[in-house]
């Protein structure tokens, strides 16, 4: 399998100037505002866009510097496998949020419950639509019993530290 390139289509702006203090889940950020800025060249695929009350966001965690295997999440202190956790330090730095859609004007969007660093590239908009994308779930793994924690939960800096090395 080759090499796989993305554009970015936008950018995230956020009250968030850094990793460190930011939310570290959508679900976390409730009422936080922000705007998402896209390319001119893509606004046309907004149209029918703004009869959707939820949006799905995939972006680039571009502050992040390399990845690990194996991670000790926010909300534990063990340490899992990458890709049973929400760590940003992965692989393929994609991130993904859900947030609500407040209005769009031209090629911005505003949005509340926003859990994403200022600056971000963003990859990929797409409409939530729960009879799509919410599941009925009976496990969640290690989360179980951590949840509760999420409200107060924020990043530390642990995935962006300033000499480049994650983790």
């Amino acid at each position: 399998m080759g090499e796989i390139t993305y554009t970015p289509i936008g950018v995230v702006h956020s009250p968030f100037k850094e990793t460190k203090g930011t939310p570290i889940q959508a679900a976390g950020s409730l009422g936080i505002k922000g705007t998402i800025e896209l390319n001119p060249n893509y606004a046309e695929g907004l149209k029918g866009l703004e009869g959707f009350s939820h949006l799905i966001l995939l972006y680039h965690f571009s502050l992040v510097k390399g990845y690990a295997l194996t991670v000790k999440p926010f909300l534990d202190d063990k340490l899992h496998g990458v890709f049973a956790t929400r760590s940003p330090s992965r692989p393929n730095s994609i991130g993904i949020s859900t947030v609500r859609l407040i209005k769009i004007e031209n090629n911005m969007l505003y949005v509340k419950d926003l859990d994403i660093v200022d600056g971000t590239p963003l990859l990929d908009i797409k409409p939530y639509v729960p009879q799509f994308d919410d599941r009925k779930t009976r496990k969640i793994g290690w989360f179980e019993g951590k949840i509760g924690k999420l409200k107060e939960t924020r990043d530390d800096g642990r995935f962006c530290r300033k000499d480049g090395n994650s983790i």
